[in-house]
């Protein structure tokens, strides 16, 4: 008796790739085209996905995914056996060619109705002296916190191409962000990160699985030898810049982007993985960079850092801003942001960060803004707990005035945002995000709710118990630059 054996597949018959849950395909590998949708396997099921590129590494096939209604840093590289074979493939409907007129301008306003009060009581709330006139509404159109352009205002190619030069500024075209993210692992030091989105490294780092980065220099390397013989040698144990601000955590260098072009490079070329909103631009020469770091045995670690013009037309006092993802939800993105104020101070303006922001930026600066409008009117409402709560500051800057008994105490938004050096429409768009801004007879004011001074019993309990680390004015060792027109020339 002879064994049956299967007859051996000739060279022309095609070979279906299967999901191994699923032995009857509805299409082969080969069908698969750049903007069609296919059902990938994930941990937690089967997620739709678009495919916006497909490629051949080491003789496998691969395609980048974007899962539908998820974020963007989501998108990844998967093999050809993720995918479930058992579902006909989506292919994308074509656009119609008559479109709806779009209208030239959405105009949205929020009326303030009048807070309800209790007979014999009076409103425990802060007024307002603005409101007059058009009082009894609030134009949410002017408060524009995340700078998106209007119909009607789009700028040519050429002209944004232009402005992005000579301007200094750093914010992307949409048109021109990168799909594909095109490096796989970063190692830093002893972190192991994933990157999010993509970053013009060098085209033969595509090929490596993993680069190795130095936390120091920024270097990059293609392998791990490369990168041994390059930490033997090396003697850079902090950024090279000037420190500018020291603490028991954290300490601050300000690095001119003209006189370490390379240095700055690299940061650009590291933080550009984790910003998809950003362009990248090697002339780093207009641009001054405050980098955090953090103090180990080795020497001063990079955390985070933002950077700003040297001279902005636009009040901006960040261009842009980021903490390494592997140090984020620690508070240090607060501090950079707290820094950035308080370098605002020193030079007696009022800033604001760089629109558009970044969900991510956006979500950091409003719990920002959050906190310091909060402390600012609970303690001036209420001058004890300032006392309380600020023992060490009474010396130096003396009691806040004194509420007046009589009714409620007086606060202008200007004098709010002069306070904190913030812009009177980030402090407008804060207030209406914490809907405490009402307008009650004749008058806009602010009411200080239950919420707010359980927000504000929550950030001073933090403080107590060292959980909430805060920068101190005085440790900041810092005079504003001043520039030639030679120095702030552009080095195309």
């Amino acid at each position: 008796m002879t064994d049956l054996q299967p007859p051996a597949p000739d060279a022309t018959t095609p070979i279906l790739i299967t999901s191994p849950e699923h032995k009857n395909p509805a299409f082969t590998v080969d069908e698969i085209v750049t903007g069609c949708k296919v059902y990938v396997f994930k941990e937690d099921g089967k997620r739709l996905a678009e495919i916006l590129q497909n490629h051949v590494k080491k003789g496998q096939k691969r395609f980048y995914v974007h899962y539908q209604d998820y974020n963007k840093r989501l998108d990844e590289w998967i093999s050809a056996d993720r995918i479930d074979y058992s579902t006909p493939l989506v292919f994308q409907e074509e656009e119609p060619e008559e479109k709806k007129p779009v209208k030239s301008k959405l105009k949205l306003k929020l009326k303030l109705k009048a807070p309800k009060q209790e007979e014999g009581t009076a409103p425990k709330s802060l007024e307002s002296n603005g409101g007059k006139g058009k009082g009894d509404e609030l134009d949410l159109d002017n408060l524009n916190v995340q700078g998106l352009k209007r119909p009607g205002e789009e700028e040519l190619r050429e002209e944004e191409i232009k402005k992005l030069r000579t301007g200094g500024l750093m914010i992307q075209n949409h048109l021109e962000v990168a799909r594909v993210r095109n490096l796989s692992l970063i190692i830093l030091g002893q972190y192991v990160i994933e990157p999010w989105y993509f970053s013009p490294y060098p085209i033969e780092l595509t090929e490596e699985d993993e680069i190795y980065v130095c936390d120091f220099t920024l270097l990059y390397f293609s392998s791990l030898k490369q990168y041994e013989r390059h930490r033997a040698k090396c003697l850079m144990k902090h950024p090279p810049g000037n420190e500018i601000y020291r603490d028991e955590k954290v300490s601050f260098w300000e690095i001119d982007g003209r006189k370490q072009r390379t240095w700055c490079r690299n940061l650009c070329l590291l933080s550009k993985l984790f910003l998809d909103h950003k362009t990248l631009y090697y002339d780093v020469d207009p641009f001054l960079f405050y980098i955090m770091t953090k103090k180990s045995d080795q020497g001063h670690h990079v955390v985070g850092y933002f950077l700003k013009e040297k001279e902005s037309a636009d009040g901006y006092n960040v261009a842009c801003i980021m903490t390494l993802p592997c140090y984020q939800k620690m508070g240090y993105g607060k501090l950079l942001i707290q820094f950035s104020y308080m370098l605002s101070k020193v030079e007696h303006k009022n800033g604001s960060p760089e629109k558009p922001l970044s969900d991510l930026g956006l979500l950091l600066y409003r719990a920002y803004w959050t906190d310091v409008l909060v402390k600012l009117l609970v303690e001036r409402a209420n001058p004890q707990l300032w006392r309380e709560n600020n023992p060490q500051r009474e010396d130096k800057e003396g009691s806040p005035p004194p509420r007046s008994a009589s009714g409620p105490l007086e606060i202008t938004i200007e004098e709010i945002a002069n306070t904190l050096c913030m812009t009177t429409t980030d402090v407008l768009h804060t207030l209406a995000t914490l809907q405490i801004i009402k307008y009650y007879k004749g008058q806009h004011i602010i009411v200080i709710t239950d919420q707010i001074m359980a927000l504000y019993e929550k950030m001073m309990k933090k403080v107590k118990d060292k959980k909430k680390h805060e920068l101190d004015p005085d440790k900041l060792q810092w005079l504003p630059p001043s520039f030639t027109a030679n120095q702030l020339r552009f080095g195309w």
